[in-house]
């Protein structure tokens, strides 16, 4: 499988053991959310909703590109790619 970088924010770093970078596999946005969640229990459903989609609050960017805009977590991805988690701001439209 394929190997990304995905960046931790902040709020999601407990679950990393404090890490801001971790490697991941698979060949989607979803593979690879649920590699992280295999290693990194709790992960998941801070970033997806109960059917595997992305939250509507939290924004994921494959090499700067957002994905909602792209397919969502089918959203396909390659080794090397660098992933992007992002919770929306509170207090925002």
């Amino acid at each position: 499988m394929d190997t990304v970088q995905v960046l931790i924010p902040t709020p999601l770093r407990g679950y990393t053991n404090g890490e801001a970078k971790v490697g991941a596999s698979g060949g989607t946005i979803g593979e690879v959310i649920d590699d992280l969640d295999g290693r990194f229990p709790g992960l998941k459903e801070r970033v997806c909703d109960p059917d595997g989609e992305i939250r509507r609050f939290v924004n994921v960017f494959v090499n700067g590109e957002n994905a909602r805009k792209l397919l969502g977590a089918g959203t396909p991805v390659k080794s090397g790619d660098e992933i992007g988690i992002i919770p929306a701001m509170a207090g925002g439209e």
